[in-house]
């Protein structure tokens, strides 16, 4: 099929495809091109199997997404699936294409998460099934590499539409150019059908140079005013030469400017008002407009835009008109208003610099007023996502009133909790560059957006960046604002994270018990802030192996922010507390009652914040460790393959998530005796820790207790022992002996000794161990367990036959009490095997 066999196809006369999605309305006006489609639709048959993609570039204004629409209308027979992307924030293509995953009948992205969904859907494209005729179009695209690796090869077609010639180098492309001159006279005869003959429609092109935008605008002035077309001539002419006798320097065609002016001119002779309500808009983004932006005003400014805003009857007849005059393509479905990039660009550059100033001023206004009160609201997310895209253009960061400060600090403590690190840090430091300049590093407003900061940037495992900058920050806060200000108290637990980061758990404990007594005296004991930093306390204590006071705050968390309707509980904070609960519960021991705990927090992670937000993946961590431990080291294998390749894709290789997903799966691994892969991935992840964490962290030496438990199991005791007597000595310079960490090390450097023949030394060591863990853990813990069945290996090692059968006694029946009979760890101790153990960082 070609373009010419179906241009006159009444539109409707056709079947649509099963799937046709998000593809904009028909332009009922659309002329011509007929070359172009033909081109277009012979060179997408030409190609069976192996579809290389056909990029439609050129510049603004020539009609490239109006083509690409035109072709599918035309199309959509041929196809099964024809689906549209809008492509110029490449972030958000793959949610474009994850959002297909359910018409193709794979799990929706609530379920797999975005990036697993968009890949099933590339695959299931790839292969043809279940529908093997596709279309993607990828409308507005900018550099290839953006976007070509999301282009799937297969049995169906794709199209590119750009402005960047250099898909050139890279695809077979298609030019689109302005309009042949009797296409333009063709489309300014359909467009004002009865009032423009052809001999004037063909001067009035000549004039406009034959660009698609500008004799729309034309058309539409034409439609609407009824206006004499030698008049408009002269007044293009008359517009034309102040523009040129201006010599502005500008991307666009002097004629566009001219008709854009001409086409102003009417609609301010028209409606005043709607010129007002048209250049607000040209200092939004180029994306769309949500239509509330302009309902939502809670304070006048006394300007013309506010008189228009106060009364919505004037509002909807001002929209109406700035359509009209084809200045805005106002979308009905999506209630959004949105105005072309050049028309925006031709309207701001026609204010002086005073009145640029007024109309940002105003914008700064309209997005906070739009915005949600609370950005730990997850169902009013989706209206950040609206609003943040016109920040950048808006040049809120320009902006010193308050209230639209608090509004682009809500907006990147949303971006932070929907899992948008990256785009925060870009965000927040933009912020913080202008108002340090503006306001000076000890302004409340600056010290508030390095609270946020610290939260991106320790998100992003930048470790030693943020170390720089909160504790001078938290300085100068309780300086300037006072111990119990709520920036000071929120730079406090952002501290306490660092201390966490450097090794310093002390500290870290110290610092968030005086935060919360403060907290809890200016907030109230249940309010959502003492209730995170209380979250961060249960971390502390957990760190310092104290474990059942670290069970009981997240225990009591959880319950009172499960409870909990005061606005600010976020869904992010239940989910992080529940998953320290489960890590609560199975460093006390519990693994059965972990796993289940874990279970049921990954699941709710994945509904409520999706399958690849960090908390999720964090939480879903949890859960593998937990099956590991009760006895299902298979689940547990599969689960943290799949965690390691989700943490890849989100951050790197480096990232400390990263890192302690890989630990996940080596210790599983080694768990089955899959040993030479898991000793490779430990390796590897010991040579990477000290980068993130330095060479002294209690991380780095119980990872390189991992690697030394490896060792021995892969058949060097020497190197083993070696390994685990410098990582015990890091750890107990760090912690002191009695603690979880050093305890582990020393349990496995034990069972070293024993396997090159230092019998004596190896109970000794089991024994002080044993005394250790049965005062901080408890006697029925199973690393107490572990040890003291090693320990029986020692005592017979030694000539101890008669203790070692009663402490064999004794640890069995505890391991069948504590663990149950089938639990490995209990098999283990009654065959008589040595029990080994690892580590497993937690969370900063």
């Amino acid at each position: 099929m070609t373009g010419s066999q179906v241009a006159g196809t009444a539109p409707g006369s056709m079947r649509f495809p099963e799937v046709w999605g998000q593809v904009p309305q028909r332009n009922m006006n659309f002329t011509g091109r007929e070359s172009l489609l033909d081109d277009l639709s012979t060179s997408l048959a030409n190609e069976v199997t192996a579809v290389l993609p056909h990029a439609l570039h050129g510049l603004g204004g020539v009609g490239k997404t109006q083509v690409a629409v035109e072709y599918a209308y035309r199309n959509r027979s041929s196809y099964d699936v024809v689906w549209w992307i809008p492509a110029d924030q490449p972030a958000l293509v793959r949610s474009s294409l994850a959002a297909l995953a359910p018409r193709l009948g794979l799990p929706p992205a609530t379920a797999t998460g975005i990036e697993d969904a968009a890949k099933a859907v590339l695959d299931a494209l790839r292969r043809g099934e279940p529908y093997a005729r596709w279309l993607l179009v990828f409308d507005n695209a900018d550099q290839p590499e953006d976007i070509i690796r999301l282009i799937p090869d297969g049995p169906g077609h794709a199209l590119v539409t750009s402005r960047n010639n250099r898909w050139q180098g890279v695809v077979e492309t298609v030019s689109v150019n302005v309009f042949s001159r009797a296409e333009s006279v063709e489309f300014l005869t359909k467009r004002v059908p009865g009032a423009i003959n052809d001999s004037m429609a063909d001067l009035l092109a000549k004039e406009l140079g034959d660009l698609p935008l500008a004799l729309e605008q034309a058309g539409a002035l034409q439609a609407e005013t009824g206006m004499p077309v030698q008049q408009y001539l002269q007044l293009l002419s008359e517009k034309t030469q102040d523009l040129l006798a201006e010599s502005k320097p500008s991307e666009y065609p002097v004629s566009m400017t001219a008709a854009w002016r001409i086409s102003v001119g009417k609609l301010n002779e028209a409606q005043p008002a709607a010129l007002e309500l048209l250049r607000c808009c040209a200092f939004f983004g180029p994306e769309p407009i949500p239509r509330d932006v302009f309902r939502r005003r809670v304070q006048s400014t006394g300007s013309e835009l506010s008189k228009i805003l106060d009364d919505p009857i004037l509002l909807a007849r001002v929209i109406r008109d700035i359509a009209r005059f084809a200045l805005a393509t106002v979308d009905p479905a999506t209630r959004t208003i949105q105005v072309h990039r050049l028309i925006q660009a031709l309207l701001r550059d026609d204010l002086s610099e005073a009145e640029q100033g007024r109309f940002r001023h105003e914008v700064h206004l309209l997005l906070t007023n739009a915005a949600p009160a609370d950005p730990y609201d997850r169902f009013k997310w989706p209206r950040y996502a609206e609003l943040v895209a016109h920040i950048a253009t808006a040049r809120v960061t320009e902006c010193q009133e308050p209230r639209v400060r608090r509004f682009a600090i809500d907006t990147v403590c949303y971006l932070y909790l929907s899992g948008d690190s990256a785009s925060a840090r870009e965000l927040v430091e933009a912020f913080l560059q202008r108002w340090t300049a503006d306001s000076g590093e000890d302004h409340p407003d600056v010290l508030a957006a390095h609270r946020y900061q610290g939260d991106v940037l320790r998100d992003l495992g930048e470790y030693r960046i943020v170390n720089r900058i909160i504790g001078p920050a938290l300085d100068r806060a309780r300086r300037v604002l006072g111990p119990d200000h709520e920036v000071t108290l929120g730079l406090a637990t952002s501290w306490a994270a660092d201390m966490r980061a450097r090794g310093d758990f002390v500290a870290a404990r110290n610092l968030d018990e005086e935060s919360i007594l403060l907290e809890e005296a200016k907030f109230g004991s249940t309010d959502p802030v003492t209730l995170r930093a209380r979250n961060s306390l249960a971390l502390d204590c957990g760190l310092l192996s104290d474990y059942a006071t670290a069970l009981d705050i997240h225990k009591r968390t959880y319950m009172e922010q499960s409870q909990s309707s005061a606005e600010g509980v976020s869904a992010l904070d239940i989910l992080a507390t529940w998953s320290g609960l489960s890590r609560s519960v199975r460093l006390a021991g519990e693994y059965r009652e972990a796993r289940i705990l874990a279970e049921d927090a990954y699941a709710y992670g994945r509904q409520e914040l999706g399958a690849d937000h960090p908390w999720t993946l964090r939480t879903g961590k949890e859960l593998s460790i937990a099956l590991r431990l009760a006895g299902e080291p298979s689940d547990s294998l599969e689960l943290a393959g799949d965690l390691l390749n989700r943490f890849e894709r989100l951050y790197d290789r480096n990232h400390p998530d990263t890192l302690a997903a890989a630990t996940a799966l080596a210790n599983a691994l080694e768990t089955i005796e899959q040993m030479d892969e898991a000793f490779a991935i430990a390796e590897d992840i010991s040579a990477r820790y000290p980068s993130v964490y330095g060479t002294d962290h209690p991380y780095v030496h119980g990872c390189a207790g991992n690697l030394a438990l490896l060792r021995r199991l892969r058949g060097d005791a020497l190197g083993a022992r070696s390994l685990n007597e410098a990582s015990l000595a890091g750890l107990e310079g760090k912690l002191g002996r009695d603690h979880d960490y050093p305890l582990t090390v020393a349990t496995n450097l034990a069972s070293d000794l024993a396997a090159l023949g230092e019998t004596r030394a190896a109970r000794e060591l089991s024994e002080d161990t044993v005394m250790r863990l049965r005062s901080l853990l408890g006697a029925d813990h199973p690393v107490t367990l572990g040890c003291a069945a090693n320990l029986v290996l020692d005592l017979r090692a030694d000539g101890e036959e008669a203790k070692a059968s009663e402490l064999a006694s004794d640890t069995n029946d505890r391991f069948s009490r504590t663990l149950g009979g089938k639990h490995p760890g209990s098999k283990a101790a009654r065959l008589g095997r040595r029990l080994n153990f690892d580590f497993d960082p937690p969370p900063i």
